[in-house]
């Protein structure tokens, strides 16, 4: 009973700190998980158990596939093909959701989002119609997606894996589909038809970048004077005394301009510079530096943009390199060669000192660079460009199938039952390792490592929970209404209770903590644990309701201009549909 106790203690706080959000998931895990084992609760040889666990490995092997697939122009010109920017709105929700749904279910849910989000921001402008109509409709159909197939999402391998463990033979590729279909088609109906209509339509989303963030009422021009103290010293100098506060976007010298100048340029008496800050950073900086003011440049957009410089919207993804971190601290421009000209978090731009914003999942930056290197650098930094001309399309048309032909020959050998799901996706990485389609390097930046830690961390408190008898106590209060309530209700609540889940923590965590419940609860019930792991893995993809829950709410959450209610809005109803729907398919598709 001690062991009992102790470990859900240990889980009800893993819970608060989830849904505090002060510390990564992945480090709540850990922190789960050392407590555990210090308490005895799981063994130390078992520490670590989990990071070599199939479902781990699959998770990862199918991330590395997702990337590659995304890099080769395959499905981005499958988008590009059906030509989304309909006449009328329901006709266009419909095929950018539906669109995002299939291709979510055979890669990552954020790898499709990301693939489809700069096609329906391109569809929304060309339409006239606010982005914040679109952004959460794709989401939703990329976790809807998820729920069709067995790789479609990491909680269903989680559940395939705790399945083989307790039958011996795990959920087979297409098992989730029966369930999955009924769930994603229904909720492709509702979205087309009423849900994109629950949500806002903020105009402004639908304005050129430059009015979006204002970047008008920043812009001044100033003059390097004789008694300047920065004449003759270097461009970087200048952001090192505003502390980076400052952007220098242009640069006139006699008359030549030059945009997005070098950090490295030496500065020269006369010389003009186009300066984006605030008014309290801009008179410290001209006191300091002895510099002339001449006012706000005309027609400003389209003088910070060139045939070889361009303005870039960007989305900050969780784990990127700008997460947790000032300018500042990134040297944008020494390092990088980007100017940042806007934050803007859910919605509404910030107007503090720039190099003192500390970058947040979600947000949207306003970047200024060279055109050419802008790809790599984001990719490099772990951005997503919200503009489809910039999606990465690296190799040849005539190359670019290998990497969908070596996906489809892994999914033969696992649906021929040739090799197991974690060996057939191991061995198409190496496959597209070898091919040249996708690097080393590429393979390594493009696993979620906090997704791996989570899991591996994760796992051992599971099935801890099963051996210290945890998930029994759980349990016993549903089991003592079994006389009294029929089946359905009892998987209902199952579902509703992991639906809630979901929506403060990551699905995967989620899955991993439900499952060992589901297969004690289906031992005291005496029935067989098959609909019951189906209604958590349903229940883990449900996150619908706030944008904490999963990567794919949050990253449009910036773009979209949404609130945290905007998500329930829409979600709640839906949830509800899936919550009525999934049970009675769940219970004909896998009977007691």
């Amino acid at each position: 009973m001690t062991q009992q106790i102790l470990l859900l203690g240990i889980i009800a706080a893993t819970l608060l700190l989830f849904a505090w959000g002060r510390w990564r998931y992945d480090l709540v895990a850990v922190v789960a998980l050392m407590a555990s084992v210090t308490l005895g609760l799981v063994p130390g040889e078992d520490a670590f158990s989990g990071f070599g666990h199939p479902a781990v490995i699959t998770v990862a092997a199918i991330l590395v596939i997702s990337h590659s697939l995304q890099n080769s122009g395959v499905v981005a010109g499958i988008g590009r093909i059906l030509n989304p920017a309909g006449r009328y709105p329901v006709g266009q929700v419909f095929v950018l959701t539906g669109t995002t749904m299939l291709l979510s279910a055979f890669m990552n849910n954020v790898g499709a989002l990301a693939l489809m989000l700069p096609v329906a921001i391109n569809a929304a402008h060309i339409s006239g119609r606010p982005p914040s109509q679109l952004l959460m409709p794709i989401s939703f159909g990329s976790l809807l997606g998820g729920t069709l197939t067995l790789i479609g999402t990491p909680p269903n391998i989680i559940i395939a894996a705790y399945r083989e463990r307790e039958t011996g033979v795990a959920f087979g590729l297409f098992d989730f589909s029966p369930v999955g279909l009924g769930i994603a088609g229904l909720g492709l109906l509702y979205i087309a038809f009423l849900g994109w209509r629950l949500l806002p339509g903020r105009e402004n989303e639908s304005a050129p970048a430059a009015e979006r963030f204002e970047i008008e009422d920043y812009i001044t021009e100033v003059r390097i004077t004789e008694g300047s103290t920065l004449a003759g010293r270097r461009l970087v100098d200048l952001e090192t005394m505003a502390q980076s506060d400052l952007a220098v976007v242009a640069l006139e010298r006699r008359k030549d301009r030059m945009l997005a100048p070098s950090p490295y340029l030496r500065l020269q008496v006369g010389d003009v510079l186009v300066l984006e800050t605030d008014p309290a950073t801009l008179k410290r900086t001209m006191e300091s530096a002895g510099l002339e003011l001449m006012g706000a440049p005309e027609s400003t957009a389209k003088s910070l943009r060139s045939d070889r410089v361009g303005l870039v919207e960007v989305v900050v993804t969780p784990g990127s390199r700008f997460e947790g971190r000032t300018v500042r601290n990134l040297r944008l421009h020494t390092s990088y060669g980007l100017n940042l000209l806007g934050v803007s978090r859910r919605g509404e731009r910030i107007t503090d000192r720039l190099g003192q914003v500390r970058f947040h999942a979600g947000d949207v930056l306003l970047l200024q660079g060279e055109i050419e290197a802008l790809s790599a650098t984001f990719a490099l930094l772990g951005v997503l460009p919200l503009a489809q001309r910039e999606l990465p399309v690296r190799r040849p048309d005539g190359l670019a199938w290998r990497s969908l032909a070596v996906f489809a020959a892994s999914i033969v050998l696992l649906l021929t039952g040739l090799l197991p799901p974690q060996v057939a996706f191991v061995l198409a990485v190496v496959a597209l390792v070898l091919l040249g389609d996708i690097t080393l390097r590429e393979v390594y930046e493009a696993i979620d490592w906090p997704i791996v830690v989570l899991l591996g961390a994760m796992i051992p408190v599971g099935l801890a929970m099963e051996t210290s008898g945890a998930a029994a106590s759980i349990t016993a209060p549903i089991l003592a209404l079994q006389d009294s309530a029929p089946i359905w209700l009892i998987l209902m609540l199952l579902m509703a209770v992991t639906m809630l889940m979901t929506d403060i923590m990551n699905n995967a965590a989620t899955a991993v903590l439900m499952a060992p419940i589901a297969i004690t609860l289906a031992s005291g019930l005496g029935v067989s644990a098959d609909p019951l792991l189906m209604t958590v893995a349903v229940g883990a993809s449900s996150t619908y309701l706030t944008p904490i829950g999963h990567q794919s709410n949050l990253l449009v959450m910036g773009p979209g201009g949404y609130r945290f209610s905007d998500y329930w809005r829409m979600g709640l109803l839906l949830d509800l549909l899936i919550l009525v729907v999934s049970v009675p398919l769940i219970l004909l598709v896998w009977p007691l």
